[in-house]
């Protein structure tokens, strides 16, 4: 990622992007050459329980503080990106989201934005809708592969199973059904992992992958745990079960054994994914995001250990040709890569 410089006056044009999570939405932006206007997290909450009206007056809330904090001005805008998470029911309307209250089903969110934009820009501002997952990924890919034009799989783990194939041309895949790369409810396969099939929030019981990976899952993986280690602290623990489930992280970081043994299941459980996809998009780079790569929250070793699994686990199940071929690295841009993807997927559609 190229950063020219943070705070600079100017009226060059700009690219904004807006990623809006259940909780709170990011805000982030590029210049005209793809270069990223700042570095600093800007965050407001999404406020999804007031409703989808209100979740859209906070996301031109947040870019008004964006440019004021950045010496920007609404007539800059070229184009506004916003990742949000699927699936869609057509292009700019949502479906049942996992992670969404029901208001948000059938809200057509495309045509709302846009008229909140135009009113406070007092023009007409383009807006290029994709996934979060897919935004976060097209960031990260344009990070990744540098000057090369390899294509790239993006994989975060967090509360669910962000998703992400970044093609030559800097975009993400899609679908014809806008369902693309919703790699994370692909069935696991469960015969190696050796576990039954848990039941995924989007509805499917097949095993999705989203579970054995992501946060979603982790109340199954230590419900099984604790029967192995029946004297164990969150075995007592009289904690809710989502704080016996957050504490986990921490624990593995400090050498907890079956907090241990749970992240390395997780890892093994990716690197079968990163198989599974090198068998059908022959990608030369996998990018590794999420909680679990955040360098502010996690050690080099717990980093380390986590990403040498995930490479063990795959190298055997890819072609030779792959094998030394295939490269796969931590995410960098952490909690603005979706912000900052969709700015660029901005930027992208209006130069096609």
């Amino acid at each position: 990622m190229h950063i020219r410089g943070d705070n600079i006056t100017t009226k060059q044009p700009i690219y904004i992007g807006t990623d809006s999570g259940a909780t709170t939405s990011k805000v982030g932006g590029v210049w005209g050459d793809g270069t990223t206007i700042s570095t600093k997290l800007i965050q407001k909450a999404t406020n999804s329980q007031l409703g989808p009206e209100a979740v859209v007056k906070s996301w031109v809330e947040a870019i008004d503080g964006y440019l004021t904090q950045n010496n920007l001005e609404w007539d800059q805008i070229q184009g506004v990106g916003l990742a949000i998470p699927g699936p869609y029911q057509r292009y700019g309307v949502l479906d049942h989201s996992a992670n969404l209250p029901d208001s948000f089903v059938g809200f057509d969110f495309n045509v709302a934005y846009s008229n909140a934009l135009s009113a406070r820009a007092g023009r007409a501002i383009p807006v290029t809708i994709g996934n979060d997952g897919n935004f976060g990924g097209v960031a990260e890919a344009n990070h990744a592969r540098g000057n090369t034009n390899g294509t790239v799989i993006m994989l975060a783990p967090g509360s669910g199973l962000g998703c992400a194939y970044i093609g030559t041309n800097g975009l993400p895949l899609d679908g014809d059904t806008l369902a693309g790369m919703e790699a994370g409810h692909m069935p696991a396969p469960l015969h190696l992992l050796k576990v039954p099939a848990y039941p995924c929030g989007c509805g499917r019981t097949w095993g999705c992958m989203e579970v054995y990976t992501c946060i979603a899952g982790l109340p199954y993986l230590l419900e099984a745990a604790l029967e192995r280690y029946p004297n164990h602290d969150l075995a007592k623990s009289e904690k809710a079960p989502k704080e016996k489930v957050l504490a986990l992280r921490g624990l593995a970081q400090s050498g907890d054994p079956l907090a241990v043994e749970i992240f390395d299941f997780q890892a093994r459980a990716m690197g079968f994914h990163v198989a599974n996809l090198a068998m059908v998009l022959d990608s030369q780079f996998f990018v590794i995001g999420g909680g679990l790569m955040d360098i502010e929250t996690t050690t080099d070793t717990f980093r380390e250990r986590y990403s040498r699994i995930v490479r063990e686990t795959a190298r055997p199940y890819l072609w030779p040709s792959q094998r030394d071929f295939i490269t796969i690295v931590p995410a960098a841009l952490g909690d603005l890569s979706q912000a900052i993807g969709a700015a660029l997927a901005a930027l992208y559609q209006n130069q096609s």
